[in-house]
């Protein structure tokens, strides 16, 4: 019996797995072997230095990349049995970077996200992107063409495209057990310091209120210590720790991984780990 037949189906329901993972492109190994489990009503931290394999490891979960070993696993079934369409109702993902050739609105961006939803629109389905464009705060940029925004302004409108794709449970047989999902790559990275908060506090609550499954990738490791339940932590295409984000990122590990000294804040209220860590730059 393989590790995969060995969990609790209820369990499984709730899991998004790489099981033994590999990436090569010519001459490099972007990721060796990896294995990891994301959970749904969790946030994951993906972390690690850069060129650790952070976002090929997300291209491989969105199914953007196929690997060159191993396997990913949605619901306890492998990622390319499911039907596009199924998979496009229950995860949404925010790439690093996203192109838009024409000029669309911030309105229209935001309604792609309910694409997948057309034959199967439901009654609140007409106002779901507005929604999702106040959770995200670009209701007041609606009428604006996506190409005139900041950084930061797209990074808020991508992830009110992904938060509409699966703003409410799928529905039929086939929609992976109704688990939905949330891929971020760097969603914070283009944010100043109150939008990152905030972008993070909201995916936080949609994983604790709705069971929503979120990966994101982060270089903060103070934001994933804040608010991520479990973490991964690459390395040279390895994983090189997974579990709870505080009993992981120990100043052991971060020195070693990093090669930053870190020194723990203690955390208010007698609380166990650090809240946060003060970093000591190499010499």
């Amino acid at each position: 019996m393989n590790a995969r037949n060995m969990h609790d189906f209820s369990l499984i329901a709730g899991l998004l797995e790489v099981v033994g993972v590999g990436v090569e492109v010519p001459g490099r190994a972007l990721l060796r072997a990896a294995s990891a489990q994301f959970a749904a009503g969790q946030v994951t931290a993906v972390l690690g230095p850069n060129g650790a394999g952070k976002s090929t490891l997300m291209s491989v979960l969105t199914g953007q990349r196929q690997p060159t070993g191993g396997d990913v696993f949605l619901a306890g079934k492998a990622l390319a049995a499911y039907a596009p369409i199924d998979l496009a109702r229950v995860r949404a993902s925010v790439a690093q970077e996203t192109q838009v050739a024409f000029e669309f609105t911030v309105r229209e961006v935001v309604e792609l996200g309910r694409y997948p939803h057309r034959s199967r629109p439901g009654k609140s389905g007409a106002d779901i992107p507005l929604q999702a464009m106040q959770a995200t705060a670009v209701e007041h940029l609606q009428h604006r063409a996506l190409n005139t925004l900041s950084g930061g302004e797209k990074a808020r409108v991508h992830l009110a495209r992904a938060l509409a794709q699966v703003w409410e449970p799928a529905v039929g047989p086939a929609s992976a057990q109704a688990t939905r999902w949330l891929l971020l790559d760097e969603p914070t990275a283009a944010l100043d310091l109150q939008h990152q908060h905030r972008m993070l506090q909201l995916v936080r609550a949609w994983a604790t209120a709705q069971g929503v499954g979120v990966v994101a990738v982060l270089h903060d490791l103070n934001l994933a210590l804040r608010y991520s339940d479990r973490c991964v932590v690459l390395q040279g295409g390895e994983v090189v720790g997974s579990g709870a984000t505080a009993e992981v990122l120990t100043p052991a590990c971060i020195e070693k991984v990093w090669g930053v000294v870190a020194h723990p804040v203690a955390p208010q209220g007698g609380a166990a780990g650090p809240s946060q860590y003060l970093f000591e730059a190499p010499i």
